[in-house]
């Protein structure tokens, strides 16, 4: 039953699903992403936000229009100077507002910050992309060294039933050792087939993270030990303080309700508006008959509009207020979270040394046990204790190895920056 039950779970063999090494589906899961995607197009606008702030200094604002009247009681057209039923108008009008009280550039500076806020929340939703996407690419493998453990796994527990028989028909030993034995079979079993159905949803996974409806298996396999970190605690600090893409994000928030403070508090002062209209008129499109120029230069003093300047005014404070307070307790939790993240790798690498030597204890005392259980030194509970205890150490091993990739990844999510290039490159 086992086979079967092991071929409708694993769907496609490994060697005919697409592979992707971890370069390719970094590249691809940025393009995939709906976070990502989204970040991207808030800076394309930003950016658009950014110079209109910046043209509103040199250029005027221009609006075209025109219009056609006709009536059934003739009226005065001004191009024709006479009583005329239909009346054409075209219209030019250019205004420049010649001093806003500080406006413009509060609103410049606001459009700037935002503009750096918004580059920022891009490479933060770059790096958290890339770190969903390497834990899905590392759970594959994770989960493939995993499914080779369980079949090793199932091979000892057959090897060992074939062995116990043979001990239990020449009277070496009582019938419970194959039933025992038997029993640590059907669990290897069961191991395995939980061990393929999580490797088939991880390969799914990943298809849909590199933009794929169908399952993609991940290429090669990293069992190389895990590098020393290139920069100490105190530098990874500094580097989140400066480079972090959520705390950036905050003091461009920070920066841009500041900005926002000041433009509001422009309109307690006067403004001085420079306008201009050129206007043709005639009885028939394009109008020709007569045009006029005028121009203006007007001076405008708020005094009161019910409330509304002071209640923006005191809204915009309040939103400064708050992003403030958000950009100081991340600096101050700037340090616990590196350290949280530093000391994690740290632990995953020792943790990986540490599960190598238990494979290599495990491995030998599982040798012991067998060569002991087939001279009948030692009974089947203790045996099969040794082969559960080389299955659980080979696990650990496999868990631990890319428990370091996972914690790295989460550690450059704080920092914005690869602490290794050359590996995500690969």
């Amino acid at each position: 039953m086992i086979l079967p039950l092991l071929l409708a779970l694993q769907g496609a063999p490994a060697d005919t699903l697409p592979q992707v090494t971890l370069a390719e589906a970094l590249t691809e899961a940025t393009r995939f992403d709906p976070n990502y995607v989204q970040a991207a197009g808030f800076v394309a606008e930003a950016t658009w936000v950014r110079r209109a702030a910046m043209l509103v200094f040199v250029l005027p604002s221009f609006t075209a229009s025109t219009d056609f009247t006709g009536s059934t009681t003739p009226s005065f057209n001004f191009g024709t100077n006479s009583l005329s039923n239909t009346i054409v108008t075209a219209r030019l009008d250019a205004r420049y507002e010649l001093f806003t009280g500080g406006w413009k550039i509060a609103d410049y500076q606001r459009a700037t910050a935002e503009l750096q806020g918004a580059v920022a929340n891009e490479a933060g939703a770059g790096f958290l992309a890339a770190a969903q996407t390497e834990a899905t690419f590392y759970d594959v493998l994770a989960r493939k060294g995993l499914v080779a453990v369980a079949q090793r796994r199932l091979e000892r527990a057959e090897s060992q039933l074939q062995t116990s028989r043979a001990r239990v028909l020449s009277g070496a030993a009582v019938q419970t050792d194959s039933l025992q034995v038997l029993l640590e079979l059907t669990r290897a079993k069961v191991d395995l087939l939980r061990e393929v159905a999580g490797l088939d949803v991880a390969r799914a996974e990943l298809g849909r993270r590199v933009g794929r409806s169908v399952a993609v298996d991940a290429a090669g396999a990293d069992t190389t030990p895990a590098p020393a970190l290139p920069i100490t605690l105190e530098q990874a600090v500094q580097i989140a303080l400066s480079q972090g893409p959520e705390i950036r994000v905050a003091e461009a928030q920070a920066r841009a309700t500041a900005a926002t403070v000041r433009a509001r508090k422009a309109f307690y002062l006067p403004w001085v508006t420079l306008s201009g209209t050129v206007a043709a008129y005639d009885d028939k499109f394009w109008p020709t008959a007569a045009d006029r120029t005028s121009g203006s230069l007007t001076i405008t003093l708020p005094i009161w509009n019910n409330g509304v300047r002071e209640i923006a005014l005191a809204r915009a404070k309040a939103a400064n207020e708050v992003a403030v307070a958000v950009r100081d307790d991340l600096q101050r939790g700037a340090l616990a979270d590196v350290t949280r993240s530093y000391a994690a790798y740290l632990t995953a690498a020792e943790a990986a040394v540490l599960a190598a030597e238990a494979v290599i204890v495990a491995r030998e005392n599982y040798r012991v046990q067998d060569t002991r259980y087939r001279a009948g030194a030692v009974d089947i509970i203790e045996f099969l204790n040794g082969q559960v205890d080389l299955a659980d150490a080979e696990a650990g091993l496999v868990q631990a190895r890319y428990s370091t990739k996972l914690a790295l990844a989460g550690l450059e999510v704080i920092l914005g920056r690869r602490l290794f290039p050359s590996e995500s490159a690969q």
